[in-house]
């Protein structure tokens, strides 16, 4: 099923308000995207991504690198040269990058002496989006999501973004027409945005950041709900359901739980798909040829500390782009 939307999406500052009041308005009240990043390929990818969705959003980029003291330093830490020194030289020169491959972005830097995990996690209580990396092992085996990533995103207030070391520019978008030059990428259309919805448990922010992250690229909104046939006579039905009626239920129930969206964002197009399958593996395979999937996480603690999820902890390892992970209650 799918529903194109007319109309636009943006939205409109209050009548009465001058455009420079509002815009000033604005960017105090926005929190920054941030990034953290560490000098390995896939942080940089990162922080790469996370200034474009900056740009997108209108607001301000935040990097940080957290580092510790160590009595053997890493060997990408020169022998003449401070730990100390390393980490603000690596800081300030993925700032001054990104300064120039965005001109007019506001790019703030911050060198932390914490853990890694520590210092995310304080970083994501002033952020809007927190964007990590993740090491990409290929098409069949997908992420390898290090432990400081995993305990970032169980943990995390704000949505994670989780970016593959190679994304660039050219993945977000569609194919580009041969002969086209790379300034001209961003112009062709974005792919899909693609999110996972649970009908029995749907949450207006996973729903809302979907919506909100097609509206920022102009791009369709994929959204898949898959479920599992019931035994022929389940314990709360008085007569068997046949496949045809159930899958009918669970498109009407789509068709509802994102009927207020729609209207929100009219000028977002839609497309629904219901499957009887496994969420986890829909979601892989839904991923292939998209710019962004996105994801719920269950904000809770277990005995065993914060919980991911199955299906997010399938898709953080095995997907083919990145991964927006959206906490709620």
């Amino acid at each position: 099923m799918r529903r194109d939307a007319t109309g636009s999406g943006d939205r409109r500052p209050a009548r009465g308000l001058s455009a420079e009041r509002t815009t000033l308005e604005v960017r105090i009240m926005i929190r920054p995207v941030a990034a953290g990043i560490d000098g390995s390929p896939e942080s940089l990818a990162a922080a790469h991504w996370a200034a474009r969705e900056a740009v997108r959003r209108g607001t301000a980029l935040l990097l940080v690198h957290a580092w510790h003291w160590h009595p053997r330093p890493a060997p990408s830490v020169p022998a003449d040269v401070s730990q100390r020194a390393w980490a603000e030289d690596l800081l300030t020169g993925v700032s001054d990058g990104l300064r120039a491959a965005h001109p007019g972005l506001r790019v703030l830097d911050r060198s932390v002496e914490d853990a890694p995990v520590t210092a995310l996690l304080a970083v994501a209580d002033e952020a809007a989006l927190l964007v990590l990396g993740s090491r990409g092992l290929s098409g069949v085996t997908g992420y390898l999501l290090g432990s400081i990533s995993q305990r970032v995103v169980s943990r995390s207030p704000v949505p994670v973004v989780l970016v593959r070391a190679g994304v660039g520019t050219c993945d977000e978008h569609f194919a580009a027409p041969d002969g086209i030059s790379p300034d001209e990428i961003p112009q062709v259309p974005y792919r899909d945005v693609v999110l996972g919805l649970d009908t029995d448990r749907p949450c207006d922010e996973l729903i809302e950041f979907a919506f909100d992250a097609a509206r920022l690229r102009g791009a369709a909104l994929r959204v898949l709900h898959a479920f599992s046939a019931p035994p022929s006579f389940a314990a709360d039905r008085l007569v068997p359901v046949s496949g045809p009626e159930l899958l009918a239920e669970h498109e009407n129930a789509v068709v509802a739980t994102l009927r207020p969206w729609c209207e929100k964002f009219s000028g977002v197009p839609v497309a629904e798909t219901v499957v009887d399958g496994r969420a986890a593996g829909e979601l892989v395979r839904a991923s292939a040829g998209a710019a962004l999937i996105v994801v719920g996480r269950r904000q809770r603690e277990t005995r065993f500390g914060a919980y991911l999820g199955p299906v997010a902890h399938a898709v953080l390892h095995h997907a083919d782009c990145s991964v927006a992970v959206v906490p709620h209650a």
